[in-house]
């Protein structure tokens, strides 16, 4: 950009980047203790987001840092192995996101169905809430969203007599605010974010009453919070399990970015988003945070829409919020320890909610039961169990649906002119699950009949239906029954060649 160009958008873009720094430092560091690690390590992965990814994206208004889709994982992967074996495998799956992004596969991280996308989060909503809730009462969160769910009524039992009910009211006072601004907000201050007003209420009121809640921890200096990728760590991605988990945030964090970069693109008639080059620019990203021991990161659409929101029209506000994060962190760390953790908790329960977007499920409800019940499925699997399982149920789903509607295929068994002809007219797609119903139709042939089979009226035959008819001419030409099968008007869709064989024709 032309230095004219540059003084002429800067003080639009320096605005934006400080609405978007606001919005991005609460959500920084309450995703880091939904994440299980200290909110200094959500802090870090901002600045690197706004910083080098900034830098490096190819969707110029995207906003990268935490995001609360990866929280339950990063707890789960915490609390399976350990914080020091996260950073291999960010590393992992930075590389794997940098090398997806140069061999252009990022069209391909948005294949999934959105159905599949919109139960995933919103399982994590669910488990966000059910774990934050601890959380706004000064308690510890259970490994798994039923654990959460079936100790509530123990914490706020415990609450009560001790500190965690002050700390549940600044929860939930945080949540009131920032549901009253959402509604209530005048025009004039709609770039203030709901999340900082929220949590700088609750801190001011917690200061004012003197409540002993706990606040948050950040080292006076960043140099602390960074925890060096160990060599010797690396030797542990040998474990399958470790491997998996890298291939897990790696596509998770990419399709949650692509889809983010997409809606972005919707919100904005300027530069169009290179998926490609935003992909290898995360995969840069994670591969830093792995390095320094941080959270993963991915596009994120509240920030990203605060963004265009605010007027932003270049890469420089996502560059500057992440400059303001720096700041901020080494020049003000102590009014950060001044915040409630439960305060921050509060921030997370209401993102949660806000992420089982239940207009989004009767939406899908356009394209049939399907769609909704993957939807569903997804959830309770993500709930019930984790997040991967939860991801391949809704996989699974996904290809059963696209399996069924690709072997629609029609079977009429025809009675010809000729006499003792028939004609088997096949139309749609023969595919093996289609095997049971062909073979009924074909024991229905009487004994002694020339049966044609023309395949122009198919899309796709494959080998075990050919076999099927192929086998059934052989079978019953001791009777002197016919297969002719006339592949005609077929060609390329046919699987295979068709064989002649006793009792068997072919034209072509």
């Amino acid at each position: 950009m032309r230095a004219a160009q540059l003084k002429a958008v800067l003080p639009r873009e320096l605005l934006a980047s400080v609405v978007v720094f606001l919005v991005a430092l609460p959500l920084c560091m309450g995703i880091a203790i939904a994440s299980g690690l200290p909110p200094a390590k959500g802090l870090i992965t901002g600045i690197i987001g706004g910083l080098v990814v900034g830098w490096l994206a190819g969707s110029p208004l995207q906003v990268s840092g935490p995001a609360a889709g990866l929280a339950v994982l990063v707890f789960e992967l915490v609390r399976q192995h350990g914080v020091a074996m996260l950073g291999p495998i960010l590393l992992l799956a930075g590389f794997l996101q940098l090398v997806a992004g140069r061999l252009k596969l990022g069209c391909w991280f948005r294949v999934t169905a959105p159905a599949v996308v919109y139960g995933m989060l919103a399982g994590i909503g669910v488990l966000i809430v059910l774990s934050q809730i601890h959380v706004m009462l000064d308690a510890t969160p259970k490994p798994s969203g039923l654990d959460n769910l079936a100790a509530f009524p123990a914490a706020v039992s415990q609450a009560l007599p001790s500190f965690g009910w002050q700390a549940g009211l600044l929860g939930l006072g945080t949540i009131a605010v920032m549901w009253l601004w959402e509604k209530l907000r005048p025009h004039s201050l709609r770039f203030v974010p709901g999340a900082l007003l929220g949590v700088g209420i609750a801190t001011v009121a917690s200061l004012v009453l003197a409540l002993q809640v706990k606040r948050v921890e950040v080292p006076a200096n960043l140099a602390e919070a960074i925890d060096w990728l160990k060599p010797a760590d690396l030797l542990n991605l040998a474990d399958p399990t470790l491997l998996i988990a890298a291939f897990a945030v790696a596509f998770i964090a990419s399709a949650e970015t692509l889809l983010s970069a997409a809606a972005v693109d919707r919100m904005h008639s300027g530069q169009r988003s290179d998926f490609d080059r935003e992909l290898s620019a995360q995969g840069v990203g994670n591969m830093l945070c792995g390095l320094l021991g941080a959270l993963p990161m991915t596009g994120v659409i509240v920030r990203s829409s605060a963004n265009v929101q605010a007027g932003a029209t270049t890469r420089y506000s996502t560059i500057f919020h992440g400059l303001w994060l720096l700041a901020f962190v080494m020049l003000l760390s102590s009014v950060l320890q001044s915040i409630p953790v439960a305060s921050l908790a509060g921030v997370l329960v209401y993102t949660g909610f806000k992420l089982v977007d239940l207009k989004a499920f009767r939406g899908l409800g356009r394209y049939g039961r399907m769609p909704m019940f993957t939807y569903a499925a997804t959830a309770l699997a993500i709930i019930f169990t984790d997040l991967l399982t939860g991801v391949l149920v809704g996989f699974g789903l996904t290809l059963v649906k696209l399996a069924l509607k690709a072997s629609r295929l029609k079977i009429s068994l025809i009675d010809l002119a000729q006499d003792g002809e028939m004609e088997l007219r096949l139309v749609g797609a023969a595919t093996f699950l289609k095997v049971p119903a062909l073979t009924q139709v074909l024991g229905s042939i009487p004994a002694g009949a020339t049966v044609h089979v023309p395949l122009n009226n198919l899309s796709y035959i494959d080998h075990s239906c050919l076999e099927l008819l192929e086998e059934w001419g052989r079978a019953n030409a001791a009777k002197g029954s016919r297969l002719l099968i006339e592949a005609r008007g077929l060609k390329r869709r046919l699987e295979g060649r068709v064989r002649t064989n006793t009792g068997v024709g072919s034209t072509t």
